[in-house]
């Protein structure tokens, strides 16, 4: 399995967000994409404001091969992980197209494979024996399960 990061050099909005991902998981090494950036709440959790309502333009529901997913970040930087090396470079004339503004594509080693202490405290030791490896770094230890994936299932018909 290979990882690469893509790390735009700026935030990304919703909209270019759900065309990374479609493109992203039309190529037929794509394995899994997991966004990483800058939460939006729901409410506001300190100040003068606390307990309002967080009303973020950037805070939508987005469609990734027709599952709805609610989209509760502001998306930094895109782990893509995939079977081989050969379509990195659709990935890389990807980037190209959706952010002229810049980006930094990497290779390297980004998700973790192995259960750590805190997915044993967060799913218990009977769970994480059986847990899917797809799951492990997909998940913040502080956060709901339900609130912080999901899972968009690969087709076995991918086209380019």
């Amino acid at each position: 399995m290979i990882e690469l990061e893509v790390f735009p050099h700026r935030y990304l909005k919703a909209e270019t967000t759900e065309n990374f991902l479609n493109s992203a998981y039309s190529f037929s090494t794509v394995e899994r994409v997991v966004i990483h950036g800058e939460s939006l709440p729901k409410k506001v959790g300190y100040g003068p404001a606390k307990g309002s309502p967080v009303n973020h333009s950037e805070k939508k529901e987005i469609t990734v091969k027709g599952v709805p997913v609610e989209l509760n970040l502001q998306v930094g930087r895109l782990w893509v992980l995939l079977k081989d090396e050969s379509e990195i470079e659709k990935i890389d004339e990807l980037c190209k197209e959706l952010f002229p503004f810049g980006y930094r594509l990497t290779k390297g080693k980004f998700l973790r494979d192995t259960p750590t202490v805190s997915d044993f405290i967060k799913y218990g030791e009977s769970a994480v024996e059986n847990i899917d490896p797809k799951l492990l770094s997909a998940t913040d230890p502080r956060s709901k399960f339900q609130n912080s994936v999901k899972m968009i299932p690969k087709s076995e018909n991918s086209t380019e």
